[in-house]
């Protein structure tokens, strides 16, 4: 959705050097076929910040009701 579909590497290498998780959400970038993706203090704890704010996850992925 960023408009560069091959910058996956790029913006995985950014949010893994993300220094404050508490001012940029990084929690909330999936990847583009809604699985959760990887998370710098774990899978699980990403899945939980998301549920936290409402977002439903199924079989490892985000709900199709919350993905543009």
């Amino acid at each position: 959705m960023a408009g560069h579909p091959r910058a996956w590497r790029v913006v995985g290498n950014a949010l893994n050097k993300n220094p404050n998780l508490g001012l940029i959400p990084c929690h909330r970038v999936i990847r583009s076929d809604g699985g959760i993706g990887g998370y710098k203090t774990g899978k699980q704890t990403k899945i939980s910040l998301l549920e936290k704010e409402g977002i439903i996850i199924k079989n490892g992925k985000v709900s199709q009701r919350f993905r543009k």
